[in-house]
């Protein structure tokens, strides 16, 4: 901890660097990932303050719309698209990832209920083709898959759709890989995989 908190003390002594951001945002992508420390928006992709709106959940679960109530998932994806007006939406799952490979697993979570029920939101556990090895450390199949999954659930948000129909939104869908740096998007022609 202590080398995050000599950081942090250095940090807000550079104020000329951050006075513009006072003055609002107004951030290009709405960047949708998961919690895992090892994934870094910023850094992959070299985004400065306010060019980033983010949603960290585990497994990046966009959970559906309208599910028991007000939740700050959709709150975020409201909020980026009706009051930032960002024009594209990134759906980013990972390699190695705890969340995904304990749906694959059917990992026991009743010592962790709320980790159990938030991932109940994910519905089904992640389909993998028949060429996946589900002993798999990277879970990639399984996670490309989940990604895909939320990409569709993204689309059931009525400001999402709309923006859709009329134009003003893209959405994407992105797997890093947390062992090479690699960042790969879905691409619909060849439903694959592939490197941006």
């Amino acid at each position: 901890m202590q080398p995050l908190i000599a950081h942090a003390r250095s940090f807000g002594q550079r104020p000329e660097e951050f006075a513009r951001l006072a003055e609002g945002q107004s951030p290009q992508v709405l960047f949708i990932t998961c919690s895992d420390s090892r994934v870094v928006p910023a850094l992959i992709t070299g985004a400065r303050p306010g060019e980033l709106f983010e949603l960290r959940t585990a497994g990046n679960i966009v959970p559906p719309y309208g599910s028991g109530g007000p939740n700050s998932e959709a709150a975020t994806i409201e909020y980026a698209l009706e009051v930032l007006g960002v024009r594209d939406v990134v759906v980013c799952g990972h390699s190695h990832c705890g969340a995904v490979g304990a749906l694959v697993r059917g990992d026991d979570l009743s010592s962790v209920p709320a980790v159990r029920d938030w991932l109940a939101h994910a519905a089904d556990a992640p389909a993998t083709p028949d060429s996946a090895d589900p002993a798999d450390p990277a879970v990639a199949a399984a996670v490309q898959h989940h990604v895909l999954a939320q990409v569709l659930r993204l689309r059931s948000y009525p400001c999402v759709e709309r923006r859709l129909r009329s134009g003003q939104l893209r959405l994407h869908a992105w797997y890093y890989e947390v062992h090479t740096g690699s960042v790969l998007e879905h691409r619909t022609a060849s439903d694959t995989f592939e490197a941006l």
